[in-house]
């Protein structure tokens, strides 16, 4: 399982720089307005430190990581839900990606204009924002008069359950809010998913600063602290071209642990509730991403349906015991467990499925 991160904000915010120097893929980033007119997509790997040791110790053919797909979506503008620049278009890319980087402006540099005429991220938050709720409030307000229709007459049983979480929703939209403010029960999300809500997504805020300012922390006014993450797009950029060692050596200097990609992926993973577990053997390593609280049977059918199916129990041992006693050292010290159906998988199990 991979997912998708879609790159979202006004024009020269430097969404494209730092796809770019994401995805190592050369895309057009000239210093205006609409220059990306499709979206951009880019796979990019997983870092996690953890499979190179297992692949080292099961003597694996291949290591394969887990990935994660980066979608570079070409600027909003006020009225973009009216189709304003190439609006309507950009917004149903938005669509197709499990969540939101929303990139604002706090970098200084006269030769790279900003589409306002100022560097105002609360501002620039608001415009963007403004122009998803429009486009979901359209949505909403057609699909609530169906399901009305659709109720009175009898022939959708469930329009009228429908058609409550929809006005719910509605509400909240109508008063200028994302619909993610919005509690909704299980039942109920299951409900409206085919509904696709932009401004449902889970949003990560990533602040484009100076590259003097890429240690630093800042806050966003009304944005909660855990849902934004400070990136120099430039930084970024250089870092493309370094060995691993001088990279390492750059962000020293710079005062960073990791690179924005490390914690735009990290951010990605805690925003959408996915853990990693691992299968290592000596054809090959790899690593899987499922959601928290998955069972044992949910995480055998990453790797494969039939595996789901035909599920009888799975063999988990810890990351950190398998580096020290390798797989038949946990067997032998009663490291290995066996679990059934009911297992939580944990990030960092490594395991070995059984099924008929």
């Amino acid at each position: 399982m991979s997912f998708s991160i879609g790159i979202v904000g006004l024009p020269n915010v430097g969404k494209s720089t730092l796809f770019k120097a994401l995805t190592k893929k050369q895309i057009d980033v000239a210093n205006y307005p609409f220059c990306t007119i499709e979206p951009n997509v880019g796979i990019v790997e997983v870092p996690d430190i953890r499979l190179a040791k297992l692949t080292e110790i099961s003597k694996s053919v291949k290591t394969i990581p887990t990935v994660v797909e980066f979608v570079d979506i070409a600027g909003l503008v006020k009225g973009a839900s009216e189709g304003e620049g190439l609006g309507n278009q950009f917004l149903a890319n938005i669509r197709e990606v499990d969540a939101i980087a929303h990139m604002v402006r706090k970098f200084s540099d006269p030769d790279v204009v900003h589409v306002d005429g100022k560097i105002d991220p609360t501002s620039d938050i608001e415009t963007v924002n403004t122009e998803l709720v429009l486009k979901d409030l359209e949505t909403i307000t057609r699909r609530f008069k169906e399901l009305k229709s659709k109720a009175k007459s009898g022939v959708d049983k469930e329009a009228a359950t429908k058609s409550v979480v929809v006005e719910k929703i509605m509400k909240v939209l109508e008063e200028g809010n994302l619909a993610s403010v919005l509690t909704l029960t299980d039942d109920e999300k299951i409900l409206i998913k085919d509904l696709h809500l932009l401004t449902d997504k889970p949003v990560i805020y990533v602040v484009n600063v100076d590259e003097e300012e890429a240690a630093s922390e800042i806050e966003l006014i009304g944005i909660p602290a855990e849902q934004v993450i400070v990136v120099s797009a430039k930084v970024e950029d250089e870092l493309v071209e370094l060995t691993p060692e001088e990279k390492k050596e750059y962000l020293k200097e710079l005062g960073l642990a990791e690179s924005g990609l490390d914690k735009l992926i990290k951010k990605g993973y805690q925003i959408l509730n996915l853990i990693t577990f691992l299968t290592s053997g000596p054809e090959e390593t790899r690593a899987w991403t499922v959601e928290c609280d998955s069972k044992a049977p949910q995480a055998a059918g990453r790797i494969h349906t039939d595996f789901e199916k035909g599920f009888i129990r799975a063999e988990v041992c810890k990351y950190e015991d398998f580096v020290s006693y390798g797989e038949q050292g946990c067997k032998d010290k009663g490291l290995m467990g066996i679990e059934g159906k009911e297992y939580i998988v944990q990030d960092g199990d490594v395991m070995h499925f059984r099924f008929n």
